[in-house]
């Protein structure tokens, strides 16, 4: 049965991990690199399967860990995320500052140095600066953007087992990423380059929020 709370869960849930994506549009756009839709459409199948993954795997553990412990761990897990996600510029601009200091970077999707840099600045993902996002390269980009929707997926699901709020999260998630990477590039298209954005902290005080409303709902 589908009610307003599954409904308000899952639309926090993709909007709390939807920010980075419309930033990554965003800065995109500044910058005048073309992304396809099927790049888009790849990186957003791939952020809503590993979510779904996560999810899966979450209420897998969940069955075998009582109720209150599994709903302390999701707890501790949305909180510690969404305060690393609040101070993520911080972050962020440290991993820019180390990666300056060497500018050779070889293109591996197991490359934590590659993965890391393309974490930082999304942009950097357009390997051979041709200003087009290749199918090729949006799957490093996805699995940048993937990592909080495997830690948020899998807390979520310690404490939940309903299959059709998991179906419900992942569609939101398919259909708020497509949507907001295309209106981030249309946005940071117009404006001008130097405008930087950065949603991190909305992301980590929606995490939060969703933490709160696991304790008294």
């Amino acid at each position: 049965m589908i009610t307003l709370q599954i409904i308000l869960e899952a639309l926090l849930i993709t909007l709390a991990l939807s920010t980075d994506a419309f930033a990554t549009g965003f800065a995109y756009g500044a910058n005048k690199i073309k992304m396809p839709f099927l790049s888009i459409l790849i990186i957003n199948i791939i952020c809503s399967a590993v979510l779904g993954a996560s999810l899966f795997f979450g209420s897998l553990i969940g069955n075998y860990i009582p109720g209150y412990i599994t709903l302390i761990i999701c707890v501790v897990i949305l909180i510690i995320l969404g305060l690393i996600k609040i101070f993520d510029s911080y972050v962020k601009n440290l991993i820019k500052r180390k990666q300056g200091i060497d500018k050779k970077i070889k293109f591996s999707l197991l490359n934590l140095k590659f993965m890391l840099n393309i974490y930082a600045t999304p942009e950097n993902a357009d390997v051979n600066r041709n200003k087009i996002l290749s199918a090729k390269e949006s799957i490093a980009l996805a699995i940048a953007l993937s990592l909080d929707g495997l830690t948020v997926g899998l807390g979520t699901g310690l404490t939940d087992e309903n299959p059709v709020r998991y179906i419900i999260i992942i569609a939101f998630s398919l259909i708020t990423g497509i949507l907001l990477i295309i209106f981030g590039r249309f946005l940071g298209n117009k404006l001008a380059q130097k405008i930087s954005i950065n949603l991190s902290w909305l992301s980590g005080l929606i995490l939060i929020g969703i933490a709160i409303m696991k304790i008294f709902v």
